[in-house]
Formats: C-alpha cells, structure tokens, sequence
C-alpha cells in the first residue's frame, strides 16, 4: 500500500474519463462520406485520466497513431509508466475473479514490477 501510495501521489487534474477504454469498445462509423473513429459503452467518471491510457495497454488494440496522437494533445506527466501497472492491476483483479485462467499469475508479476518500481 505504503508503494502504490507513494506511485499515486501526483495530484493529477480530475477529468472525465471514458472507463473501459479496451480495443473492443472502439471502432468506426461513416457520417456523410467520411469514416470517423468513435467510442461506446463507457463506464465514465472523474478521475486521472491516465487510466483510459492505461487501459488501452491491457489487451492491445491501439496502434502508435494513437499514443502519438494523444502525446501532441495533451502530453502524459513524468511517471505515467510506471502508473500504468498499478492502474492496470485493478481489470486483471477484476478478470480474475471474473473469468480465472492466468490472470492471477498476471496479477502477482504486476505486483511485484509495482515493488520493484
């Protein structure tokens, strides 16, 4: 706790984040002649907004366009790396009590890269 702590105590600006921003909750619509890329079934709130980043990472899905994209917006803060795993531990837990399989093994690596951090 004293780590994960000690990782989460830079203060960000809340912002209204997405939720479950994973591949699968992304996609591409047509309007008018145009193809424009959208996002559904969110579970928003407020809160760092590092964690639909974060998320993004979980399952794969996103190509560096993305990442670069985001990056030229709005840059992520010193530390985001780092950040990640411990925001990214919560949907393995979650996966786990969920569906089993290897998601506890996943969970105990990221664990420990949170330690060794």
């Amino acid at each position: 706790r004293k780590k994960t702590r000690e990782l989460l105590s830079h203060k960000p600006e809340p912002s209204l984040v997405h939720g479950d921003l994973w591949g699968g909750n992304k996609g591409f619509c047509r309007d008018g002649d145009k193809v424009v890329p959208v996002i559904f079934d969110p579970a928003t709130y407020y809160g760092d907004r590092e964690v639909d980043v974060a998320m993004t990472y979980v399952f794969g899905g996103y190509s560096s366009d993305f990442y670069d994209g985001y990056e030229s917006e709005w840059p992520l803060p010193e530390g985001h790396e780092k950040r990640r795993t411990v925001y990214n531990l919560y949907h393995i837990l979650n996966h786990e009590v969920l569906f089993g399989g290897g998601y506890l093994r996943q969970a105990q690596g990221m664990i420990q890269q949170i330690l060794k951090s």
